[in-house]
């Protein structure tokens, strides 16, 4: 039941490769609140048939996982907390092509804590390994049954696969890609070509050294339980890019580490997006109260036209998709009329649009910032609850025909009417 398991989150990963963060761990209390949202929208829902369209089906994945996006986003905003929007701090960087900083610390000692320069050396890279570019005629190993071992993160996997009567080289390397894809244990594959040749590359998701290592992952069929010859045949033990830790100066303090994504002094979570030139630091630190309320407000603003365009899509093809736009729509003409003086407008199309100089004039000329945007706030924790109401039941906007109505007054928690969701998934799958 595991490897199922794992086989569809891995399917739920590749299909809609949401972004994870770290607001989507939760504490038990927090999963004790979902769980018992869903118990009362069970206990009140009726019962439906179960929804066959596709497109219907896409529709509530999909929006399930923008109303998640949403959430995010409200919540790397300081939106979950009473003034976060308003008052939280925010990091900033002189070259964030090259360092990409968030801030992580503690915002009660945000102002003793000081700027600092980094100079990116080298950045961490993966493990790649390039097989051995083979034209695209007939396979030149016996048919029979081969296996091979990879050897990654302490573990060993064997991969079996076989060639029959007719098959190419592409067609095999294309069949080792999708099994080592599908296998979800670190490691992408892909089918590179040269004129008529192809060669599969197969690269590690993660980066740096490992300890007391000089590869990330090894693949062999020295020691493999069926037909030997295709790694060889292949090359799929060819490393052509070996990992690498990524070198950077802090302060003139050298520093190493095998991931270009890291935390430093518990304050700022760096990302490394490239080599800085020679003798050009980038600089990390604060931003001030004004910039980062700009910052946030062009920032939610954006999250709520990104939600609303992607419901957009769909109402030409689903008509009660056309409710959930009408109620966006609705949240954002009521806040956007009364944000009007601090240069938010609608568009035509239910968009909002930020004059940025007006908002930070206005934020400039405020005396108390989160008196001149509460409305920001109020606005902020509309969309988290629709966020929320919609990501608990995608359901509600896809049209379904009622089986039957519960008892008023006897009614009873129905496992069903979430579950569907999750079969989707399922469904989707197979």
């Amino acid at each position: 039941m595991s490897a199922v398991r794992d086989t569809i989150l891995n399917n739920y990963l590749q299909t809609y490769q949401p972004s994870i963060t770290r607001y989507d761990s939760h504490k038990k209390s927090d999963l004790r609140n979902t769980y018992n949202s869903i118990v009362k929208l069970n206990k009140e829902s009726p019962w439906y048939l179960p929804v066959t369209s596709k497109d219907a089906q896409a529709f509530a994945v999909g929006l399930k996982e923008n109303a998640r996006e949403l959430r995010a986003d409200i919540a790397e905003l300081g939106g979950l907390e009473e003034d976060g929007l308003i008052s939280g701090k925010s990091a900033y960087s002189s070259n964030p092509s090259v360092v990409n900083a968030v801030f992580v610390g503690d915002e009660k000692n945000a102002d003793s804590i000081p700027s600092f320069e980094i100079e990116v050396k080298s950045i961490a890279t993966s493990q790649e390994n390039v097989g051995t570019y083979l034209p695209n005629s007939a396979v030149g190993l016996s048919e029979d049954t081969y296996s091979f071992d990879v050897g990654i993160n302490g573990m060993s996997y064997e991969f079996q696969f076989s060639i029959t009567e007719g098959e190419t080289n592409r067609d095999v390397q294309e069949r080792l890609a999708r099994l080592i894809n599908n296998s979800g244990i670190g490691l992408s594959a892909e089918v590179r070509t040269s004129g008529t040749d192809s060669s599969l590359s197969v690269s590690s998701e993660a980066t740096g050294i490992p300890n007391g290592r000089d590869v990330i992952f090894k693949i062999s069929d020295d020691r493999t339980s069926k037909a030997k010859g295709a790694v060889d045949y292949f090359g799929l033990d060819n490393i052509e890019t070996s990992p690498s830790n990524a070198r950077f100066v802090i302060n003139g303090e050298e520093r190493e580490t095998g991931s270009n994504h890291f935390t430093v002094g518990k304050t700022y979570e760096l990302t490394l997006g490239g080599v800085s030139k020679e003798g050009e630091p980038t600089t990390i630190g604060l931003k001030t109260d004004t910039e980062t309320v700009t910052d946030n407000v062009s920032k939610l603003i954006g999250s709520y036209n990104n939600f609303l365009k992607a419901v957009s899509t769909y109402t030409s093809s689903l008509a009660r998709s056309k409710q959930l736009t009408g109620e966006i729509k609705g949240i954002g003409s009521y806040y956007g009329n009364i944000l009007s003086n601090v240069g938010i407008g609608i568009d035509e199309d239910g968009a909002l649009s930020v004059d940025e100089d007006k908002l930070k004039e206005s934020a400039r000329q405020s005396g108390d910032l989160s008196s001149t945007f509460a409305a920001i706030k109020d606005f902020s924790n509309a969309l988290l609850r629709k966020s929320n109401q919609v990501a608990l039941d995608p359901m509600e906007y896809v049209q379904r025909t009622v089986v039957a109505y519960k008892n008023p007054g006897h009614n009873f928690a129905s496992p069903y009417t979430t579950s569907s969701y999750s079969g989707m998934m399922f469904n989707f799958f197979c």
